[in-house]
């Protein structure tokens, strides 16, 4: 059983890390253990490499978006969910995007490969809700989906960011055909 103080480094590193990272991706990790308020050794114990480290900010990003599903199911249409649930997608990989240069090809493909899945579940779970309720047609993918939604984080953000107008046009293109 980990102890609650190494829980709590490991979280604070994570968030240090995600906003270093985030901020520049040439961020070193005796930055990062300043940042998160511990020691070199805490954070080399924890993460013995700088692309540990990056995996797991990743994978801890994908965990905490998944996890979110049921909430927003509970408080939303399925529609509306799936919506916030998107949004919160294209936020979460324009940030890994913007950390491309801080990975490694190999890195890049093994968060893909740890993190497809998962997500795939997550889109079926939300898409489901709405095939059940009438309001997302049933020959929805959730793989087409997701690739739909990937030109989504590849848009720029800022005053022209054109994702939220996309997205409603994949939204109202899953809505059942009369």
């Amino acid at each position: 059983m980990v102890r609650s103080d190494a829980r709590e480094n490991r979280a604070r590193i994570l968030a240090a890390a995600r906003e270093a990272f985030t901020e520049d991706g040439a961020t070193s990790m005796n930055q990062v253990a300043q940042r998160a308020g511990v020691g070199a050794g805490t954070l080399y114990r924890n993460f013995p490499t700088r692309e540990t480290l990056l995996l797991a900010v990743y994978q801890d990003e994908v965990e905490r978006l998944i996890s979110t599903v049921p909430g927003l199911l509970a408080d939303l249409t399925p529609v509306e969910a799936l919506q916030r649930w998107t949004t919160d997608l294209v936020e979460a990989m324009r940030r890994k995007h913007g950390l491309g240069d801080a990975l490694s090809p190999t890195a890049h493909q093994t968060i893909t490969e740890q993190t497809y899945d998962p997500v795939i579940t997550a889109i079926t779970t939300l898409l489901d809700a709405g095939k059940t309720s009438g309001t997302i047609r049933p020959d929805a993918d959730p793989g087409d989906y997701l690739q739909l939604t990937a030109a989504l984080w590849r848009t720029p953000p800022g005053p022209h960011d054109r994702s939220p107008r996309m997205l409603a046009l994949i939204l109202d293109g899953l809505r059942p055909q009369p």
